[in-house]
C-alpha cells in the first residue's frame, strides 16, 4: 500500500468507529442484519481517495466505480463503490431504490458505510435485495447524485440445485472458482413512475437493468497467488492493480480461478477469450471459435458488437448465463463436447453470444417479458447455423427445438412458466418457431431489415413487446395477426 493513502485510512477508521453502531441501528431488515467486521480486515482497495468534487457533472448514463480487494482464499472482498446517478426522468426523485442481490444470502452483504454526496446517510432501509434510500433533497430532472457505499462481501458456497427444479447457483464460490454476478448494489430502472425490482424466481432472470458505465479497480490481498480473472471489462494494468472498464453495459461480471486455462483470438478489434478447466481444451477452443463466428454473423445481420472484449467462461455449474461482455457455459457442455458442431456447447455458445445484442444492447423486462430477449437469442442460434453450417439447419430444428415437442404461449412471465421445461419450451422454443414463420411470411429482405431497425431503435433502451411489434409493423404490410393469435396470449 502506498503511503499517500495513510491519512485517508486514519479518517476512515475514526468514522467507522464512531458511526458503525448507528448504521446497524438504522438497518431495517431483521432477517439479514448488518454485521460489521465479520471477516478479517482486508487491504484497502487501490484507487480509493478522499472525496473530491464530482468529476461526472455531465453524464447521460450512471457511472459505477468499484474499488475492490479480493481475499481469494477467504472467499471475501471489500468494496468501496461510488455511483454517479443522473435523473433521466421527468420527475423529481425523493428516493432511490437499489438492488442488493448478495443480501439474499444471510451474512453475505455487510454494509459499513453509506453516504450521499459525501455526507453520511442514515435515512435508508434494506430488506432482502431491496435497498431504499430517502434523499436529503429531491433529485431534480437532469441532476446528478453521488452515492458512496462501502461493504464487505462474504461469498456463499455455490451449492448446486436440481436444474429441473431450480436454476443452479452462480454467485459465490466452488472448490475451484469464484463467481461475482450481480455482486454490487445498483440503481434499478425508474419507468413510468415506478422503481422496477421484481422478486427472484426459481428459474429465469428477475432483474432489469439500465445501461451504465463501469470501472472496476481490482487487487488481491496476496498478489503472489492471485487467480486468473475473466471479467466483463477490458483490462488495463495500473501499478499494483488492474482496472477493467466497460461502457453502456447492463452488468459487470467477474470469475476467478487459479485453474483457468485461457485461449484468445481476435474478431476485428474485439478480443475474445475462452476460460476453461483441464482437460477441456478442445471444448474451450470450440467455444472460442463459435463465439468469434457469432460476433461476425450477428454484427452483419443485426448491428455492431459494442465492446472491446468478450469473456467466455466455463462455469463450475450446469447452466449458461449471459452478462455484458461476458457469459458462462455449463461444465456439462464441455464434458459432452464431441468435436463436432452438433452439440449443446456450440448452439448455447451462439445463444449466449446473441445476448450481447438481445439483452446487453437491447434490454427488456426479463421477469415479465422474458421472450423479448430469449426468443430472439434462440432464433439467433439458427441464424448462426445457416450462416456457418448450412447443412445442419434441419438438425438444429430437430435436436434443439422439436425434440421437446414445445407447447405454450410465448409471452408468459417467468412466474407463469409452471416449471423450467414448460417455461423454456414456450419463451425460447415456441418463440423460435414464431420467428421462423414470421420470416417466411415477410421474406428475408424485410425480415432482416426489421431486425436491424429494431436493434438500432432499441439499443441502449429497455424495450417492450409493444416496441417489438411496433417496429415490425413498419417493415411489412403482410398480415401476421394469425401468427400472433397462434403463439401469444396478448394481442399486439
Amino acid at each position: 500500500m502506498r503511503n499517500k493513502y495513510l491519512p485517508f485510512l486514519v479518517i476512515l477508521l475514526i468514522f467507522l468507529l464512531s458511526s458503525s453502531a448507528k448504521v446497524v441501528a438504522e438497518f431495517t431488515s431483521p432477517r439479514i442484519p448488518i454485521l460489521v467486521g465479520t471477516v478479517p480486515p482486508l487491504a484497502t482497495p487501490v484507487g480509493t481517495s478522499v472525496p473530491t468534487v464530482n468529476p461526472f457533472s455531465e453524464i447521460e448514463l450512471a457511472k459505477y466505480i468499484l474499488n475492490t480487494t479480493i481475499d481469494y482464499d477467504a472467499h471475501a472482498l471489500t468494496v468501496f463503490e461510488d455511483i454517479y446517478y443522473p435523473n433521466n426522468s421527468a420527475d423529481p426523485l425523493d428516493r432511490l431504490v437499489l438492488a442488493v442481490v448478495p443480501n439474499l444470502w444471510a451474512g453475505s452483504f455487510n454494509l459499513t458505510s453509506l453516504s450521499i454526496d459525501d455526507i453520511p446517510l442514515t435515512t435508508f432501509s434494506i430488506n432482502g435485495q431491496r435497498l431504499e434510500i430517502t434523499l436529503p433533497a429531491a433529485l431534480q430532472p437532469s441532476a446528478i447524485v453521488k452515492i458512496n457505499i462501502e461493504y464487505i462481501l462474504n461469498l456463499p458456497f455455490a451449492e448446486q440445485e436440481d436444474p429441473n427444479i431450480s436454476r443452479p447457483r452462480i454467485f459465490g464460490y466452488t472448490t475451484r472458482q469464484m463467481n461475482l454476478t450481480n455482486w454490487y448494489p445498483f440503481v434499478v430502472p425508474y419507468i413510468n413512475g415506478e422503481w422496477v425490482l421484481h422478486e427472484p424466481w426459481v428459474y429465469g432472470e428477475h432483474l432489469v437493468y439500465d445501461a451504465a458505465d463501469y470501472e472496476v479497480n481490482l487487487n488481491f490481498t496476496d498478489p503472489a497467488s492471485a487467480p486468473i480473472i475473466a471479467a466483463s471489462g477490458f483490462p488495463e494494468q495500473i501499478d499494483n492493480y488492474t482496472r477493467y472498464t466497460i461502457n453502456s453495459a447492463r452488468t459487470f461480471a467477474l470469475s476467478a480461478s487459479r485453474e483457468f486455462q485461457v485461449s484468445t483470438l481476435k474478431s476485428g478489434d474485439v478480443t475474445i477469450s475462452s476460460y476453461y478447466f483441464s482437460p477441456s481444451e478442445a471444448a474451450g477452443q470450440a467455444a472460442l471459435q463459435t463465439s468469434a463466428e457469432s460476433i461476425e454473423v450477428y454484427g452483419e445481420r443485426f448491428g455492431p458488437y459494442p465492446h472491446k472484449s468478450l469473456a467466455v467462461v466455463m462455469g463450475d455449474f450446469n447452466d449458461g448465463m449471459e452478462f455484458s461482455g461476458f457469459f458462462y457455459l455449463s461444465r456439462d457442455f464441455y464434458s459432452l463436447y464431441d468435436g463436432t458442431p452438433t452439440n449443446y456447447l456450440t448452439f448455447v455458445a451462439a445463444h449466449e453470444t446473441a445476448h450481447q445484442w438481445w439483452f446487453d444492447q437491447v434490454a427488456n423486462d426479463q421477469a415479465l417479458q422474458p421472450w423479448v430477449d430469449e426468443t430472439l437469442s434462440t432464433y439467433s442460434e439458427y441464424i448462426y447455423y445457416e450462416s456457418i453450417y448450412p447443412d445442419l439447419t434441419s438438425w438444429w430444428w430437430r435436436y434443439r427445438i422439436d425434440f421437446y415437442k414445445p407447447q405454450g404461449l410465448v409471452d408468459i412471465s417467468i412466474y407463469e412458466g409452471n416449471g423450467f421445461r414448460p417455461y423454456t419450451n414456450a419463451a425460447y422454443f415456441r418463440g423460435a418457431r414464431f420467428m421462423e414463420e414470421l420470416r417466411r411470411r415477410m421474406g428475408d429482405e424485410a425480415f432482416f431489415a426489421f431486425l436491424q431497425d429494431y436493434f438500432t431503435k432499441g439499443r441502449g433502451r429497455i424495450v417492450t413487446a409493444n416496441d417489438f411489434f411496433r417496429v415490425l409493423g413498419q417493415h411489412t404490410s403482410t398480415d401476421y395477426s394469425d401468427l400472433v393469435k397462434k403463439y401469444f396470449k396478448n394481442t399486439y
